[in-house]
């Protein structure tokens, strides 16, 4: 009997622990990255962004930067009194709140060439399960993936202790 509880425990203790997975990593661009002749709004098109997950901004360090910034400095271009640049070259902005979100590079005529993002944080909770992977979605195919692994597991111990 205490084995059967020291597996419930683990079995309870390893589904906590697959929680924070639910976040997903979304690299700005996919494999071209943040830089000139990406169309961002398209990019984005296709995707749900939910509380935790990540947007992480990869380009040549001194080459680019990244602004967060407000709609009006975001139709404006003007990224310099707002806030300050990210440049590190792998910039990760995790989503603390819901609602509309602006970045921009403030790197000469950058921004007006299209280097910009807007994306809309959904305020609901991510879903237990992700969808089938579609193309450019590998953080999510992965997500999945180990879910269903963790539930799998899950069902196995279960079975073996009946």
């Amino acid at each position: 009997m205490a084995i059967k509880v020291y597996l419930i425990a683990i079995i309870v203790a390893t589904i906590a622990a697959a929680l924070p997975a639910l976040a997903t990593d979304y690299v700005v661009g996919d494999n071209a990255g943040w830089r000139l002749g990406v169309n961002y709004s398209a990019w984005a098109q296709d995707k749900t962004f939910f509380l935790g997950d990540r947007l992480v901004f990869n380009y040549s360090q001194g080459l680019h930067n990244v602004y967060r910034v407000n709609g009006t400095a975001f139709q404006q271009c003007a990224s310099s009194s707002l806030s300050e640049a990210l440049t590190t070259g792998n910039d990760i902005i995790t989503l603390a709140t819901p609602g509309r979100k602006w970045y921009l590079c403030g790197v000469g005529n950058h921004c007006a060439s299209g280097m910009k993002l807007v994306i809309t944080v959904s305020s609901a909770e991510a879903p237990a399960l992700a969808p089938a992977p579609t193309s450019g979605s590998s953080a999510t195919y992965q997500k999945s993936l180990f879910i269903s692994c963790v539930w799998m597991l899950a069902a196995l111990a279960v079975i073996y202790m009946m």
